[in-house]
Formats: structure tokens, sequence, C-alpha cells
């Protein structure tokens, strides 16, 4: 499994996941800038993504949809706010409805990627930031720690791939 550590600090906020993978800092950056790519990933296995606008530079908007074994659709949107290829990576990330539109546009959260060189590969580090506790703490009851890991651990297999 790829994700090393996982720490929730109701403090500060924020959710970080530290994984590392056996690949360059530009191949691991490719999962996050192709959208075929974060669509292996980008979701638990048994909700798989579908990426249906992609816009990959500040200010670009990323729709897509996750389906879950029944067929439920859930929905999430991000608006790209910083890329420096291939080390970070930051975008606002919400709920969206089932056009792909912010369910409220004011019930975000922030997430920082980097990608770093370590001794055999990379290590990605993702930090979400929350506007609350409560927030925190929904997203929490929601399985987005477990979700997360589980996502994560798919990236391996699109790496060995080449």
């Amino acid at each position: 499994m790829p994700v090393i550590s996982s720490e929730k600090n109701v403090n500060a906020l924020t959710l970080t996941f530290v994984a590392e993978f056996p690949a360059p800092a530009d191949r691991v950056w490719r999962v996050w800038a192709d959208p075929r790519s974060l669509e292996r990933w980008w979701g638990p296995p048994t909700w798989p993504a579908t990426v249906d606008r992609f816009e990959f530079e500040p200010g670009g908007d990323v729709r897509y949809h996750m389906t879950g074994p029944d067929g439920t659709k859930a929905g999430g949107w991000w608006v790209i706010t910083e890329v420096e290829e291939p080390h970070r990576l930051e975008f606002d990330d919400g709920f969206a409805d089932d056009t792909g539109e912010p369910v409220d546009p004011e019930d975000v959260t922030h997430a920082m990627v980097t990608l770093e060189e370590s001794g055999s590969g990379t290590r990605m580090t993702t930090v979400t930031t929350f506007r609350s506790a409560a927030q925190l703490e929904t997203m929490a009851e929601m399985g987005m720690e477990e979700g997360m890991r589980l996502a994560m651990g798919q990236i391996d297999g699109i790496l060995a791939e080449g």
C-alpha cells in the first residue's frame, strides 16, 4: 500500500496523507494531470470516477462524478488554484449536483499536493484543509480517510504500466 501515513488534525483543520511511489515525480504527476489516469484512481475501487470536464490550469474547472456499486452517482468539482509541474498542485474541492455544478460553493475544502523525489522514487503529500472542525468531522464520518487510502492504493498499478 503506497499510503505510509494519514493524520487528522482538528486543531489545524487538516487531513494529511503521505504516500510513496517507486516512480519519478514527473510520472506521478501524470496521474493528476491526465484525466484518463485520474479516473482510474480518484475514488475508491467500488466508486470509480468519470471526469466530465478537465481544465488543468490555474483557474481551470474539473468536474467529475463517482459511480457506486448500485449505480448511485456522487458529483464533485475542483477549481485549480496553482500548478507547478511536476511538484505542486492546489485546488478547491466540493460536492457537485447532477449537472456538475457546485451544490454549495461555500462548502469547499482546499487541497495541496506536493511531489518530492525520495530515495526510491517519489513522496506525495496531500493536505486537505477544511473551513471548520464540523466540516472535517462530517467528511471523516463519510469515510474520507479510508476512501482516500483506497483510492491512492490504485496508483501503483497505473505507474507500473509505464
